[in-house]
């Protein structure tokens, strides 16, 4: 199969907020980000399906080479290779990538963060870093070297989207024995770690979920006021994830924070027409 093909075929299958956030990029950019979110989607799965920590580590490490391989002209994968014609024009760091493989291997031996400090290491390397990447291929409205400012945003809003995809997925997080809320934050709440994995819903667990849900709302509005005006055309396809996510977190909420016995997703059409909307209007 053709590298792009494979590329869009893997994003198109996750169904992810991010497939419809750039539908609407020139194809340039497109193939980009499509082979940059393929990468992405390829190390997430060897930590979230790789039941065998050792493999999934020898997996990993396969992966850190053949970003190596990338960056030496030599890719072997097709979500490298798509992603080998990017890496010039874009201006990619392979630091990046190496950091977000850091992300994916903390999955395989850290299941419970201590407190905020320690989770935020994570999203770091899981979302921030990704963040980043996605705001170079997205690029500038002037045709210009893209804005520290704009890292900046793009870094933030990659955390709040982490903490929405963490609020989404306690009890599917839960039944691998992973509980990404704070310890310390569980305690303050009178919420054990043994009412997470056994799925029990009460009203401090409310509380709780509401308390990261406020967290989650002001890391958006503080993401969305650190882009630049000259900026907002460009990274229209970071305010079009920012809204489907945003609507999903609302989603969640008004339906009582009852994710420890579901997942909450908006529907293909809700997102296609939220990404229209915003694309039009940003």
């Amino acid at each position: 199969m053709d590298a792009h093909a494979y590329c869009q075929e893997k994003a198109a299958a996750s169904g992810s907020s991010f497939y419809y956030s750039f539908r609407f990029l020139p194809p340039e950019r497109r193939r980009a980000i499509t082979a940059f979110y393929a990468f992405c989607r390829e190390v997430d799965d060897v930590a979230d399906e790789c039941r065998d920590a050792g493999l999934a580590r020898a997996k990993l490490a396969w992966w850190r080479d053949e970003v190596a391989r990338l960056y030496a002209g030599r890719p072997e994968h097709p979500a490298t290779r798509a992603l080998a014609e990017a890496i010039g024009p874009f201006h990619l760091p392979e630091d990046a990538f190496g950091q977000i493989i850091d992300g994916m291997e903390m999955d395989l031996g850290t299941v419970r963060y201590a407190d905020f400090k320690q989770l935020n290491l994570y999203c770091h390397r899981a979302a921030g870093v990704v963040g980043e990447v996605a705001a170079l291929i997205f690029g500038s409205t002037l045709d210009k070297p893209v804005d520290r400012a704009t890292l900046k945003y793009a870094n933030r809003l990659g955390l709040a989207f982490q903490l929405t995809n963490i609020i989404r997925d306690v009890g599917e997080d839960a039944r691998r024995n992973r509980i990404y809320l704070p310890q310390d934050e569980l305690a303050e709440h009178g919420v054990t770690e043994a009412d997470v994995l056994a799925g029990r819903m009460t009203e401090n667990f409310r509380r709780l979920m509401e308390f990261q849900y406020q967290r989650a709302t002001r890391t958006y509005a503080e993401a969305l006021a650190l882009l630049p005006e000259a900026d907002r055309k460009a990274q229209r396809p970071g305010l079009v994830m920012a809204a489907i996510y945003r609507a999903l977190l609302e989603e969640i909420r008004a339906d009582g924070f009852r994710v420890l016995d579901q997942r909450t997703a908006l529907t293909p059409l809700r997102k296609l027409w939220i990404a229209w909307r915003t694309w039009v209007t940003a």
